[in-house]
């Protein structure tokens, strides 16, 4: 299995993709975030922030957005040991966030308001992995 970090979809058919409805009901996004050692803003400016540093300033802004979408974040926490399976290199953060739909995630994906505060995202973040999950009904 190959495994590609990445902080923007790279393929026009995973863009389409996320325009689509999507599952039924509420999803719960997994991501696997990787922070780059030193942020790197796209304007050039000056920083003397980590990359995790940078990532914290877009977490509290997102944090605040979701609400607006309906959604929440559920989890966030660092990465501290691989106990199953190998990696060349293991993320630093999972977080999860619940959205009532796939379509609440993309329209706050477009918005103005994420625009502006995703320049911290891509300066703090190496890659990242986003998993779309659904809820099933164990032991029911």
């Amino acid at each position: 299995m190959d495994v590609t970090n990445e902080v923007m979809p790279t393929s026009g058919d995973r863009i389409e993709e996320m325009m689509q409805p999507g599952p039924e009901g509420p999803i719960s996004m997994v991501n696997l975030l990787k922070f780059k050692e030193h942020a790197e803003y796209a304007d050039g400016r000056e920083t003397t922030m980590t990359g995790r540093e940078a990532y914290e300033i877009y977490g509290r802004g997102v944090s605040k957005l979701i609400t607006q979408y309906g959604g929440t974040v559920t989890f966030a926490g660092d990465v501290t040991f691989l106990a199953l399976g190998q990696v060349e290199d293991l993320w630093d953060e999972v977080a999860i966030a619940q959205y009532p739909s796939r379509v609440e995630l993309w329209e706050m994906s477009i918005s103005p308001e994420w625009q502006e505060i995703a320049v911290h995202r891509a300066a703090g973040l190496a890659g990242q992995l986003n998993i779309e999950t659904v809820a099933t009904n164990i032991g029911g």
